[in-house]
């Protein structure tokens, strides 16, 4: 049997991960926030915004292709909730 790649571990051990792959980031923004650097990126064709933290700060996403695994979660914005998707693992194609 072909052993298991991280990825496929991953989704196996949670089942709300989703992975999409070969998609093209239409907007990125990196904000500060304690010690971290809050990114949010939006892909093509998708109205939800993406959100992931970093450390450092990192190049631009806008118009590269990428491959993301991620989870639906809501986050409250001034009163209201709002979808957004939690990405835990990003690759530039």
């Amino acid at each position: 049997m072909a052993k298991k790649s991280a990825l496929n571990k991953l989704l196996d051990e949670h089942q709300q991960l989703v992975h999409t792959e070969n998609v093209k980031v239409v907007s990125h923004v990196q904000r500060e926030e304690d010690d971290w650097y809050i990114n949010t990126i939006m892909l093509e064709n998708i109205d939800v915004p993406f959100k992931y933290k970093r450390k450092k700060l990192y190049k631009s996403l806008n118009g590269q292709r990428v491959n993301v695994t991620y989870y639906p979660e809501t986050e409250s914005i001034a009163g209201f909730d709002m979808e957004i998707m939690k990405i835990v693992r990003i690759k530039v194609n």
